[in-house]
């Protein structure tokens, strides 16, 4: 695969087999999926609830960064930023889409990460569950118009797992990125903010060293006089709660940049 991904016009050759490809639907469309499919319900205010399996939250024990070049020497190899060859990742993703070309059907999303055009990413993503591209259309950024070759690829499919003796992976369910090959895989849980979170985790890389952006897990407001306020905390202490005060101006509750232009 070439390190630029196909154009949105020219997806039919992202995927071997015949899997039929649902691009860019609208929210409505995704939910009528899930539900015609029964892989969900909608609650009494009208909210779409999805069981997400085996996995309620993500599972930072099995998540890889590939060894390259340029990692080999910047990323911290610890207990959380495990290594992963590059044969090794290869041969997972190339094994993933074969699957995912497999499926009956499987959704694609064009969207961006990061608010400033000058650090925008433009994310690819193939999902095996129609509540899985939801989630993205409502986390990530919306292009009104596709704007050709995407910056990187995220293969996610719940019902792929890995072979730890071959696959180099701990268990069965996996997420691994690669920064030289601009591509991300998660297979074998099907918590949607597995993908949220390795997003946030190529930012973490990519913007100190490259943009001089201090990417942080906080939320943020600012104030009628123009004071900027950012609150961190782990997942669950209040962070969104804190930020959302009626006296001034949300502007985000969970992961933010600070640069030389502000947050």
């Amino acid at each position: 695969m070439p390190s630029t991904i196909a154009a949105s016009h020219e997806l039919d050759i992202l995927l071997p087999g015949d899997a039929k490809i649902h691009y860019q639907l609208s929210p409505e469309e995704l939910i009528d999926h899930v539900l015609k499919q029964g892989r969900g319900e909608l609650n009494d205010s009208g909210a779409l609830c999805i069981r997400t399996g085996a996995f309620t939250g993500r599972s930072p024990q099995d998540k890889f960064i590939v060894e390259e070049e340029d990692t080999a020497g910047r990323v911290d190899w610890n207990g959380f930023n495990k290594r992963m060859s590059a044969a090794q990742f290869l041969r997972l993703r190339d094994k993933m889409m074969t699957y995912l070309g497999s499926r009956e059907e499987v959704w694609i999303r064009d969207c961006f990460a990061c608010a400033r055009i000058e650090h925008r990413l433009h994310i690819r993503v193939i999902n095996e569950d129609a509540s899985a591209n939801l989630f993205c259309y409502n986390m990530f950024l919306r292009p009104e118009l596709p704007d050709g070759e995407a910056d990187w690829l995220m293969l996610q499919a719940p019902g792929f797992t890995a072979n730890p003796a071959t696959d180099g992976t701990r268990s069965p369910h996996f997420v691994a990125i690669s920064i030289e090959h601009r591509c991300i895989l998660i297979g074998g849980t099907g918590y949607t903010g597995e993908m949220k979170k390795s997003v946030f985790t190529v930012l973490n890389y990519l913007l100190p060293a490259e943009k001089k952006v201090l990417s942080m897990h906080c939320s943020a407001n600012v104030g009628p006089d123009g004071d900027t306020a950012i609150f961190f905390g782990l997942s669950g202490t209040g962070k969104t709660t804190l930020s959302a005060d009626p006296g001034r101006q949300l502007v985000g509750d969970d992961e933010h940049g600070w640069d030389d232009m502000g947050i």
